[in-house]
């Protein structure tokens, strides 16, 4: 049985990937959700050849039977889950290949809907589905992939750096992944579980685009950190490379 088992969701690319090639090579046995089959088998040879102890999941976000697949997968395994990295998310606008810009007043309703389904709704119910198997592990750690465009506090601010940079289906569904973190936390807050959200940077994935100012190395970073936080390290709270974000 391995010391400690993570789960990181959309796991076959980009900061995923990166996330469980960094976990892994600190001796953590690592399990890779994905979409495309073929796609995760590509990224478990990679992290095989690279030392890595890892596994592959067949894993929809969006779709509930996932998550009940995923759950009965680590209850029968291993019978505890000790990391969860909800790493899986969609853009909508602002990035490259990622749809249309939009304004609030004139956000599609179904860019809306299918941005916070992923981002947000879906996110909310795998946690909560395996929640019961990180209750189990001696120290759970839950990660989620969030961004400084979820914060409402530099938004809100002229001289912030992200004043003029507004999509407002994905920024709204970051901020509610961000109070999903605090709301979570707060439940859990006299048990050893600690509930964080992280914002990796501007990363060059297809996410970010090439122009990006951050490599995919430094870009997983945080959610490694949160991911192994010890016994005294914070919970409930919004960082990137140790330290803390404004909400």
């Amino acid at each position: 049985m391995p010391e400690k088992i993570a789960f990181i969701t959309g796991g076959n690319r980009g900061l995923g990937f990166q996330t469980a090639l960094a976990l892994g090579q600190t001796g953590i046995h690592v399990v890779i959700g994905s979409r495309d089959l073929a796609q995760g088998e590509q990224a478990l040879a990679r992290l095989r050849a690279a030392g890595v102890d890892a596994d592959i999941l067949l894993f929809d976000i969006t779709r509930s039977a996932s998550h009940k697949s995923a759950f009965a997968y680590f209850k029968s395994k291993y019978g505890r889950l000790d990391i969860l990295v909800n790493n899986a998310g969609i853009a909508a606008g602002t990035f490259p290949g990622a749809g249309p810009e939009h304004s609030a007043a004139e956000v599609p309703p179904d860019l809306l809907h299918k941005v916070f389904e992923t981002n947000f709704f879906a996110q909310v119910a795998l946690t909560g589905k395996l929640l019961p198997l990180i209750k189990k592990s001696p120290a759970g750690r839950i990660v989620n992939l969030s961004s400084i465009l979820g914060s409402l506090t530099l938004h809100a601010d002229p001289k912030s750096p992200i004043y003029d940079s507004k999509t407002f289906a994905y920024d709204a569904s970051k901020t509610a992944l961000n109070a999903f973190t605090i709301h979570l936390a707060y439940e859990l807050r006299n048990t050893k579980i600690k509930v964080n959200s992280a914002h990796p940077g501007w990363v060059k994935t297809d996410m970010g685009g090439p122009q990006a100012t951050m490599e995919l190395a430094d870009g997983a970073k945080t959610s490694v950190a949160l991911a192994t936080l010890p016994d005294d390290g914070p919970t409930g709270g919004f960082f990137h490379l140790g330290q803390p974000l404004p909400w």
